[in-house]
């Protein structure tokens, strides 16, 4: 198996790395956002206005509405 950041053979104490300091490389790449997937920020809105952070499937139950009702 190939290191995932210089290419070289992977070493068993620090698969699937080959060094500590590849290990610390992709570490780094993780904490500054580097694999950060591509989308719109949380609150933003769309196109359309509406905002998408918390589409309404997402949102908490409400107890106390109608249908929810305790006996």
């Amino acid at each position: 198996m190939a290191c995932p950041i210089c290419s070289k053979q992977a070493a068993k104490p620090f698969a699937p790395f080959c060094s500590r300091r590849c290990a610390d490389v992709d570490l780094s790449r993780w904490l500054k956002g580097g694999y950060a997937i591509p989308g719109s920020r949380a609150g933003e809105e769309d196109e359309e206005g509406f905002d998408t952070s918390n589409p309404p499937e997402n949102k908490p139950l409400e107890f106390g509405a109608k249908g929810m009702d305790r006996e």
